[in-house]
């Protein structure tokens, strides 16, 4: 009787022949004399440029900007006052400050009531009775009094918010594959706030930190959520392939465009702390980081499109794969290349409104640094993200034909529902 259900269960799968066994084990050994190499490698480079955790010259220059002790608790505003601060310029605009009596929620001072001076860009926002404060606490060291000031607005209610419900819908809608992404993103801050910030900050050269940490968070995450298969090792490759890229581009690009890294106010205050950090470095290890997403996305959904075309008919070869999947990838290319402009677009929408207004030729804002760096940092990640489809579509092309008939493993197949 088990034998005969055995058989019935596998009716509609004939056994593999001779031959497709052999292209099936070609095909394996083929992606592991890939996987191997740079897994060891990637392994050895985390071990190698792992960060001590001793704190670095940046974060020792950093603690001596601020009185030892320095806290920042909760507080709740009791009562607020407002007046007119207006400086009386011939722009005539109205400034409204405040003082605000909060109460400390917790920290050695809770239980406490203060009063904080707020600045017009505070106050404007729209203070309210019960809005939470994130206060800064310092004490005199000679008298052991402590001081309050204003430092932001408590956020923690939204944010968390936010995070639930992008959990639950992620659960709703792609269910345990969006769950495994959900994991693999966790792990990817673990390595990005443990090994590629912190490893940065030391002597290591930031574009081999980002890269090793880049490549550790792609072996995890794009198995993790998509399963062990030659699918997700031709995303794999892929997006590994245009890591490299971005590298090798990237340093071609800074280093002929001379540039120096200093374009925002937060790399000035780095130098501050630590001068003979490799600004460019930064600037490099930025653009690798930027890519990750955008990479991740278009190799498995190019890997995807292969296996899913070869599964439609598996006697299509291995060319006729590749022009396929270039149809779908040429379509995703267009689409993606508006998504970085605009994501950057968006983020430097402050940059964008200074060039509106500066009475300065555009070229001469284009090509300057501080827009110069973002207009090279997207080229650059754009660059690697095209030639990263055909890679990956050749790959899929060669590893679903080397692989035999049967393209799709079980165990991804039953994951993916």
């Amino acid at each position: 009787m088990p034998a005969h259900s055995h058989s019935h269960a596998h009716a509609d799968e004939p056994p593999p022949t001779p031959e497709a066994a052999t292209r099936r084990t070609r095909a394996t050994w083929l992606m592991l004399l890939v996987l191997v190499p740079v897994g060891l490698a990637t392994v050895i480079g985390l071990v190698a440029l792992w960060p001590s955790g001793d704190a670095s010259r940046a974060q020792q220059a950093a603690e001596s900007f601020q009185p030892p002790g320095t806290t920042f608790p909760d507080a709740t505003v009791q009562s607020l006052q407002t007046v007119d601060c207006s400086d009386g310029s011939a722009s005539g605009q109205q400034l409204t400050c405040g003082t605000a009596v909060v109460e400390v929620t917790d920290g050695e001072g809770a239980g406490d009531f203060v009063s904080i001076d707020l600045p017009p860009e505070v106050v404007g926002v729209g203070i309210e009775v019960g809005d939470g404060f994130v206060l800064t606490r310092s004490v005199d060291p000679a008298t052991g009094d402590p001081s309050y000031a204003f430092s932001d607005f408590q956020r923690s209610t939204p944010i968390i918010t936010l995070a639930l419900a992008f959990v639950l819908v992620v659960a709703a809608v792609a269910r345990l594959r969006g769950i495994a992404a959900l994991v693999g993103l966790g792990f990817a801050f673990v390595v990005l706030l443990q090994f590629i910030l912190p490893g940065i900050l030391t002597e290591s050269s930031p574009t081999l930190v980002t890269l090793v940490g880049s490549a550790a968070i792609m072996f995890v995450v794009l198995y993790l959520a998509h399963g062990f298969s030659a699918r997700t090792t031709t995303a794999l490759i892929g997006t590994l392939f245009g890591l490299v890229l971005v590298a090798v581009m990237g340093a071609l690009a800074v280093s002929a465009a001379r540039l120096t890294g200093f374009s925002s106010e937060e790399t000035i205050q780095l130098q501050t702390y630590d001068p003979t950090l490799d600004f460019s470095g930064l600037v490099l290890a930025g653009i690798t980081v930027a890519g990750l997403g955008v990479l991740n996305d278009v190799t498995i959904t190019q890997a995807s499109a292969i296996w899913q075309l070869h599964e439609v008919d598996p006697t299509m070869g291995a060319r006729q794969l590749f022009a396929r999947g270039m149809t779908v990838g040429r379509d995703h290319i267009a689409s993606t290349i508006y998504t970085i402009v605009f994501a950057y677009a968006g983020a430097s929408l402050p940059v964008l409104l200074l060039v509106e207004i500066y009475d300065r030729p555009l070229w001469t804002v284009l090509t300057g640094t501080q827009v110069g760096e973002e207009v090279i940092r997207t080229l650059v990640g754009a660059i690697a993200l095209v030639l990263a489809v055909p890679v990956t579509t050749a790959a899929g092309a060669f590893f679903a034909t080397a692989a035999g008939d049967k393209p799709a493993p079980k165990l991804l197949a039953r994951f993916g529902r």
